[in-house]
């Protein structure tokens, strides 16, 4: 593997990061259903105090109200945390000088005058790789992101990022992919190997398949929203899996499926950035690191959810 550079060291001692795609999102997660923005802060709050500190938003969640309340957390916590957003390719976003126009206004509602991390969230069907690269390498030269990456982007699409950045001496930190028990196409591809061979931080979003992998939901008891519709099939089919990971989460004491998934993430190389929604969520979340399942138990989930990944 490439030796990390210092200046993205710290995406790799980061063992578990909070996603904040559910603050303020009400057509995937129901917000203002069940959860409200003082139980967003409180789940905010425990997970700094177990040490998870990367957090990770976007422009477009919530329609800029995840940033916003980010912001305002920020403000109310003296803990150093660690800022992470991303830009979407709006069709008319032709330039790259629109990149760094939209972290501005992303710093305007973190109130920030930086981010540790600048991401595309993907690659557009209209504006070449390249452009958007350029765009990073702006906002990194001109000190309002300390590290950029890449979302949902395949190997070759990474590899032009990489090209354009290395002209200007700037490493690509990262590329944040969907990557869980129930979707393994990032190892299947080879994206995982070759980010782990660049030493770029594979960050793995939806780490619980959005819920599913939490053992909380059956086919009788599917998620709410558009996640039931979509999943019921997966949930009858899953449920041997669910049971695995109940009886290896035994011999640590009674760590929970959720727990099981997020550390094999972990065991993979990956960083995974679940969602908390309120604090025991987030207790949950903090509960999956700072261990490792053996080579046994990581082999045998392999095998148990090799099919879930065509």
């Amino acid at each position: 593997m490439t030796d990390i550079p210092e200046s993205i060291q710290f995406l790799h001692t980061a063992e578990l990061g909070l996603g904040a795609w559910a603050w303020g999102d009400r057509i995937v997660w129901n917000y203002g259903k069940g959860y409200s923005d003082a139980d967003i802060e409180e789940g905010f709050r425990v997970s700094l105090e177990n040490g998870v500190t990367l957090v990770d938003t976007a422009e477009v969640y919530g329609n800029g109200r995840s940033e916003r309340l980010l912001g305002q957390f920020l403000k109310n916590t003296q803990t150093p945390v660690i800022v992470a957003t991303k830009f979407f390719p709006l069709p008319w976003r032709w330039t790259k000088n629109s990149v760094v126009r939209a972290l501005k206004a992303s710093l305007e509602r973190l109130g920030l005058e930086k981010v540790d991390l600048y991401q595309i969230h993907w690659p557009s069907p209209l504006i070449p790789i390249e452009t958007y690269a350029e765009g990073l390498a702006e906002v990194h030269k001109a000190g309002l992101a300390r590290a950029v990456g890449v979302s949902n982007y395949d190997k070759n699409q990474m590899q032009r990022a990489v090209t354009v950045l290395a002209k200007y001496k700037i490493p690509l930190a990262s590329n944040q992919v969907e990557y869980h028990l129930l979707n393994r196409s990032v190892e299947k591809n080879g994206l995982l190997a070759r980010c782990q061979e660049l030493g770029i931080r594979l960050i793995a979003y939806s780490p619980l398949a959005m819920g599913l992998l939490t053992g909380k939901y059956t086919p009788e008891n599917p998620p709410p929203g558009v996640r039931g519709n979509r999943y019921t099939n997966k949930l009858r089919e899953m449920q041997p899996l669910i049971k695995l990971m109940t009886e290896i989460g035994q011999d640590f004491g009674g760590k929970s499926p959720a727990q099981i998934s997020l550390n094999w993430l972990i065991c993979k190389g990956a960083l995974p950035i679940p969602g908390a929604k309120n604090t025991r969520q987030a207790e949950m979340n903090a509960g999956a690191a700072g261990w490792r399942l053996s080579e046994e138990q990581v082999a045998a989930l392999n095998k148990a959810s090799d099919g879930f990944t065509k």
